[in-house]
């Protein structure tokens, strides 16, 4: 939620474009195939307006089994009088290896642990107390969702801290809300998402 210079950003858009180059992945600026209009399902892209992708990195595996990517995403949205930009980087799959149900998953705030109080449940894990004083998890089916995620995945997140993950059938993102990855993060974040599909992957 912050501005931006115009010299940070073509620094950023020169990094992207090196990176992608040094590990053979493809790279774009601008979202010339409308990706924003794909992931319209999920709950951070609901939010805000004028919304905008760019630095968009990625793969295609072989046979276009996983299509892979990294990017970082905006939007503007109203606080008072003031007229702010949440911005993060995102990492994004379409996969024929996952089939998940739909749901979200994010760090539990101060308002969810209040929102309990009143009877506002979210999805917990006896055997991860941990996981589930750090997440806070929903969906549509809590039986598909409690099936979906392993116990690799409930450790995995255990450890990893606040981060947010939404799955909807073949698609996954997984991201900081309001947090762009620096660029010398930028393949350490790329794998990660690819280590979250595998694990979806396995427990299929």
């Amino acid at each position: 939620m912050y501005k931006k210079s115009s010299k940070y950003r073509m620094y950023r858009e020169i990094q992207f474009e090196k990176i992608a180059k040094q590990s053979r992945l493809s790279y774009t600026y601008n979202d010339e195939f409308g990706l924003i209009n794909l992931l319209k399902d999920f709950r951070i892209f609901k939010k805000g307006s004028e919304q905008k992708i760019e630095n968009i990195i990625g793969e295609k595996t072989e046979l276009y089994e996983s299509d892979f990517r990294v990017f970082d995403f905006q939007y503007s949205f109203q606080k008072g009088k003031n007229n702010l930009i949440s911005r993060q980087t995102i990492f994004f799959v379409q996969s024929k290896n996952i089939g998940l149900p739909q749901f979200y998953m994010e760090p539990e705030r101060y308002f969810n642990k209040a929102g309990k109080y009143l009877g506002i449940e979210d999805i917990d894990f006896e055997v991860f107390p941990q996981f589930s004083d750090q997440y806070w998890l929903k969906g549509e089916s809590e039986s598909e969702i409690r099936s979906t995620m392993s116990d690799e995945l409930l450790h995995y997140f255990t450890v990893e801290k606040d981060w947010s993950l939404e799955g909807l059938n073949y698609f996954m993102i997984f991201y900081k809300k309001d947090k762009i990855i620096p660029t010398t993060d930028l393949l350490e974040f790329y794998q990660k998402g690819k280590e979250i599909l595998k694990m979806f992957s396995e427990s299929a």
